[in-house]
Formats: structure tokens, sequence, C-alpha cells
């Protein structure tokens, strides 16, 4: 998501102005415009015909163009979003068959087509990009393709790089997801078999640094430094995370707590009688000696 500098609103994506038609548009609106804006700013500065970029040109609609490029954008990303079902089909069913390298490039045509939905630069996907989105269960998926790609890669040195990459984004990934415990498990296993285990040892040992967030506490607090934020981490950390039971609620809260997240700011008054709840249930594990 990006803010447009004109109207401060989240948007997929900014539309990049013309320098021709920037200068126009300054002009008729009186106003500095920001050289890339939101499509409905472009569609209030061009009421009327949409600027020229030449004198001889005829008018057109307003902000035609730009909008017919818009759609096709969205229509685009939409038919890719898609796709991703049948590659993932795809991958697995080569995953059963052993052809592993055929696995890997479906694998790897599904995180491409990631990419361009979330407009992420190749490499860049993130956790970030799903909790603002209704498509946050995808987050396993995700999960679930770099543990295959961790372990195809391993199959051949020559695929080193690519394998840290996959290691890297998989630690980012799966404490979001409720295979957080399963997965370490398996990795743990995994690392006495695989040839290169360094990559191995390093998911492992990111993937228990990386802390995920506490999405609904955050939420509800409204500052992911309040105190009770803070001593809600500390017991997940400190208790929750030493034992697989806990790894496992981790897991699971991390997965379904960015749309409840989502809902609270939406519905701001519905904010302190969450802060409520979370305060009892700290003075409740605190008055038993549970942390």
């Amino acid at each position: 998501m990006q803010k447009c500098p004109r109207c401060g609103t989240e948007v997929d994506a900014l539309q990049t102005l013309d320098p021709q038609v920037r200068e126009q548009l300054v002009q008729r609106a009186n106003e500095d415009v920001p050289a890339a804006i939101c499509i409905n700013c472009y569609r209030a500065l061009t009421a009327g015909d949409v600027p020229a970029l030449h004198n001889s040109a005829p008018p057109r609609q307003p902000g035609s163009a730009l909008i017919a490029a818009e759609k096709a954008k969205e229509q685009k990303k939409l038919m890719l979003w898609k796709s991703r079902v049948n590659l993932i089909k795809r991958a697995r069913a080569l995953m059963s068959e052993r052809a592993f390298s055929e696995a890997a490039v479906a694998y790897e045509k599904y995180l491409k087509v990631m990419e361009v939905v979330f407009d992420a630069r190749p490499g860049e996907l993130n956790p970030e990009q799903f909790k603002d989105s209704a498509r946050t269960q995808e987050l396993t998926v995700v999960a679930s393709v770099y543990w295959d790609l961790l372990r195809i890669y391993d199959t051949n040195g020559k695929y080193g790089d690519r394998q840290e990459l996959a290691a890297r984004k998989l630690s980012q990934f799966l404490k979001f997801t409720p295979l957080y415990a399963d997965v370490m498990k398996r990795a743990e296993a995994f690392a006495k078999t695989a040839k290169n285990p360094s990559a191995v040892k390093m998911f492992i040992k990111a993937a228990s640094e990386t802390k995920g967030r506490c999405f609904i506490a955050t939420a509800a607090f409204a500052d992911a430094e309040a105190p009770e934020v803070r001593a809600l981490r500390a017991w997940r950390d400190e208790v929750l995370a030493k034992s697989a039971l806990g790894l496992g609620f981790i897991a699971l809260y991390e997965s379904f707590s960015p749309p409840l997240a989502r809902w609270l700011d939406r519905h701001p008054d519905v904010k302190p009688h969450v802060q409520r709840i979370l305060r009892a249930f700290l003075h409740k594990i605190r008055r038993h000696g549970v942390f």
C-alpha cells in the first residue's frame, strides 16, 4: 500500500503524471500537484477535459486513459490471483512425483504472482503486505512454498544462494502461520541430513529469533510499546515459546489475529472493551504465578 501525498489515502498504487500534464494541472488547480497521486485525486483534478500533451491533441474524457490503465492493471492482478491455485496444485503434484526441478519452477511462478499482486519488488515479498489484505490466509501457503523450496534447492549446490533466500523468507512468514511448530521440528531433523546444513540452521535461528507482532493487543492499545503490549509479548516469548504446545498457540494466534486487528481499527469504540479483557487476563496469569 502507498499513501497519496495529496489526500493521504492509502492505495495499491500511485499514478505517475507526465511532466507536461502535471504542469497544466498545477496551473488549473492553482496548487502544487505531486508528481504521483492516487486515481481519485487525478479524477478530481481533471474534472472536465484532461490536459492535452500537445495543443493539437483533441480533448479526452476525464482521466479516461489513466482510468482504463488502472482498470487493466487491476484486472491483470485478479487474473494472476486466480491463476495461483493451479500453480500450487501443479507444484505439489510434481513434489509427490519427486519432479523437484519442475516443482521449483511452478513455485517460483507462484511467488512472482504474489509479488505482482502485492506490488512487491522481486524477492521483497513480506508478511506485512498481507496484514492489511483480505488475503491473510495466503500467508500459510507462502510459508509452505518457501519450506518446499528450501528443501528442493538443497539437492544441488549451485542453488545455494536461492536456498539461503528461501530460508530467510521462510523465517519471516512461518511465525504467522499454524505450520510453525511442525516445520520447526522437521527443520531440526532436516538439518542433520541436508547437503547444505548451514542454510537450514540459519533458518532455524532466524525463525526462533524473529518475534511475531501482537496484532490484537497493538490494535487495542494503539501503541506497540504500551505496557500491556510489552507484557503480553514477554509472556509469549518467556512462557509460551518454551513449549511445543505454546508455539502452536503462538502460530495459531498470529494466523487469525491480523483480520481481527483490522476489524478493531474499523470499530474503535470496541477497543476499550478489549483493553479491559486483556488487562484482566494479564492480572489473572500474574496472580496465578504463570508469569
